[in-house]
């Protein structure tokens, strides 16, 4: 198969590779539900030596640069409660934390979760993680910029290998909630 957006050697719907994610990558895609078809998400080998985005972007393709996503775990804290959550914003911009993701959470403080949380509560890797098989409570925000896109690349769960997933699934994952203005320049 081509994949449907870059410059890929390898790309396979996601439920034909199930083995090549991690396992709560490879449960969400074996129990999808939502409009899009779950044969529609595609897992693309990449080489993790090219994980930096501008040399990423040279080798499989300079259009993804307008078509990745960077998928973050933020902590909101308020009265002593922390939530979790996750954010998916074009890697061209960043997450606005201390205004759009604050208020949405309800929190006084949020930060982006430590390195050993992010890994250790949804079972991906670091610099992998994905918004496909977050824990079933964590708020999921997606940046409206990502909702219209015909396809949206993001991680694997793993530090090799990526996901192609339609713009208007990341819309519907459990936890959605699309939001104006979450990625800044």
């Amino acid at each position: 198969m081509r994949a449907p957006i870059g410059d890929f050697d390898t790309a396979i719907p996601a439920p034909d590779c199930l083995d090549e994610l991690t396992a709560p990558v490879a449960d969400a895609v074996r129990h999808w539900r939502g409009s899009v078809p779950a044969d529609r998400i595609v897992y693309v080998d990449t080489d993790p030596r090219w994980a930096d985005t501008a040399v990423f972007v040279e080798h499989y393709g300079r259009q993804l640069l307008e078509q990745s996503a960077n998928c973050v775990v933020v902590a909101g804290k308020r009265g002593g409660e922390t939530t979790l959550a996750a954010c998916l914003v074009l890697s061209t911009t960043r997450v606005d934390v201390n205004g759009v993701v604050r208020r949405q959470l309800g929190a006084r403080k949020a930060s982006f979760a430590a390195m050993d949380t992010a890994t250790g509560e949804t079972g991906m890797e670091y610099g992998g993680i994905t918004p496909v098989g977050l824990p079933a409570d964590w708020p999921v925000l997606v940046d409206a910029a990502l909702a219209d896109l015909p396809y949206v690349l993001v991680g694997s769960g793993r530090r090799r290998g990526k996901l192609l997933v339609p713009g208007k699934a990341l819309a519907e994952l459990p936890g959605a909630v699309v939001l104006e203005g979450l990625g800044v320049a």
